[in-house]
């Protein structure tokens, strides 16, 4: 495979990766317009295997989308709905502690909570929702709020970003997932998601978490109108994040479902895409120690696929997650364990169990 790598013109690319040595900007964009998807599978599943040697993880997770009911409303969103809107919805504390309740028999370790911008709920119903999961399920960890919604408490609360979040902590929070990163291009941005927080202030809420001690995770949502140049942007922005804070847990690339968005003439991603945007991430972020291959977002199967692409976490168990799904997400919105076990094994790879912080819960 090394002379395969060598005749398709990447040797240099090969010595630096088995060197681990950090690929530039220039290199990440030859990986992305290399027609040899091969080989660049085969780079980063040597980074991959030299971080995570054979393992691959999941967790077992719930989801709880707390209210549709959005300001912003992104072009690429089909999730957000304006207040009125027939297919808005918002849960009340009630409806919150049933969800958790539903669920009190499984051993989930993990609440993923996100929403929209919404105009109307206040500040104390975030805190008061941190703390009426901690007390339907008080071990479980709550990854809650994207970056883009903190911002937000923060300015509901007046009181700035760190005290926001140092409140937040003490309400429950654990850890904060990655959305809302997008593509950081003010391009993109003004085309897209104009009234959506910048791709710096993003950044500035990730870092200023990070040196809380809170840690997170990054996206980047591709396969839209985003150029590969804004790609590497995007991947260098996070790079440089994690040198200056060390607080990003995983990178998870999402794929742009088009379906009820205000971007539905473009196509879905292809699996080359997929699979390439999983490869290149791993080969360039050399800082993340694990990159996601969600697979809600590219299906059960492609996320098989990726766990030799550079991918070494295909996220878990999930349930009722209604981002993906209102934009013509395919997938089922659950999978249980077992499921998982055999998706990893078929793969080659050992199935882990997780926590949130990657700490082991079952090797199995």
């Amino acid at each position: 495979m090394d002379l395969m790598v060598k005749q398709a013109g990447f040797g240099d690319l090969l010595d630096k990766v088995r060197g681990g040595e950090r690929l530039s900007a220039e290199d990440g964009l030859r990986l992305y317009r290399s027609p040899d998807l091969l080989v660049v599978g085969y780079l980063a599943n040597l980074v991959r295997e030299r971080l995570n040697g054979n393992k691959a993880y999941f967790i077992y997770n719930q989801h709880l989308n707390y209210s549709n009911i959005c300001t912003n409303l992104c072009k690429f969103c089909a999730f957000g709905k304006e207040k009125g809107s027939e297919q808005a919805y918002e849960m009340d504390l009630a409806m919150v502690r049933a969800k958790v309740r539903e669920r009190l028999a499984e051993p989930i370790s993990e609440i993923h909570v996100v929403g929209g911008i919404h105009p109307d709920l206040p500040y104390s119903y975030y805190l008061d929702m941190l703390r009426a999961i901690k007390e339907e399920r008080p071990g479980v960890h709550i990854q809650a709020f994207t970056c883009v919604e903190i911002a937000h408490l923060a300015e509901l609360s007046g009181q700035g970003l760190e005290a926001t979040l140092k409140e937040l902590m003490a309400a429950g929070l654990g850890s904060i997932p990655g959305g809302g990163a997008e593509v950081f291009s003010p391009r993109i941005r003004a085309l897209t998601c104009e009234k959506k927080l910048s791709g710096e202030g993003w950044l500035q809420v990730a870092k200023t978490a990070h040196r809380l001690g809170l840690r997170s995770n990054a996206t980047m949502l591709y396969g839209h109108i985003e150029t590969l140049e804004e790609r590497i942007e995007h991947l260098s922005a996070l790079r440089e994040a994690q040198d200056e804070t060390g607080g990003f847990l995983t990178f998870i690339p999402l794929a742009f479902h088009p379906k009820n968005t205000g971007l539905s003439d473009l196509a879905k991603t292809s699996g080359i895409d997929d699979l390439k945007n999983i490869a290149v991430a791993r080969c360039f972020l050399d800082n993340f120690p694990h990159i996601k291959a969600y697979w809600v977002m590219i299906g059960p199967k492609l996320a098989q696929v990726a766990l030799a692409f550079g991918a070494d976490d295909v996220d878990g168990t999930v349930k009722e997650e209604l981002i993906t799904q209102m934009a013509g997400g395919e997938s089922e919105q659950a999978m249980a364990r077992e499921q998982l076990l055999r998706m990893i094994r078929q793969a080659g790879r050992e199935p882990v169990e997780r926590d949130t912080l990657y700490n082991v819960i079952k090797a199995y």
